[in-house]
């Protein structure tokens, strides 16, 4: 039997202080949800599941220490510094 044990990874405070401080120059208000860490007992197997955040109704997808976001999936990356840009083209 595959047990998968779940451990909720926080995310970095100051990530998410630099997150609601581009997200006050849009006047919006983000929504976090924390990550997991996955991994199969007895395996080396293991999957970090990002944090997300809800920003007008838009998922995205962040990684401590990372310097993209990413929306919806991991194919569309947005450098941190260019992300108010592309909140204020938004709609």
């Amino acid at each position: 039997m595959v047990n998968v044990i779940k451990k909720e990874n926080p995310i970095d405070n100051t990530l998410k202080k630099k997150l609601e401080f581009i997200c006050s120059f849009c006047n919006t208000t983000p929504t976090f949800y924390n990550g997991s860490i996955r991994t199969i007992k007895h395996t080396n197997l293991m999957y970090v599941e990002p944090h997300r955040v809800i920003i007008k109704g838009i998922t995205f997808l962040v990684f401590n220490y990372d310097p993209y976001i990413y929306e919806e999936n991991l194919s569309k990356c947005i450098p941190l510094n260019k992300f108010e840009e592309y909140l204020k083209n938004i709609k």
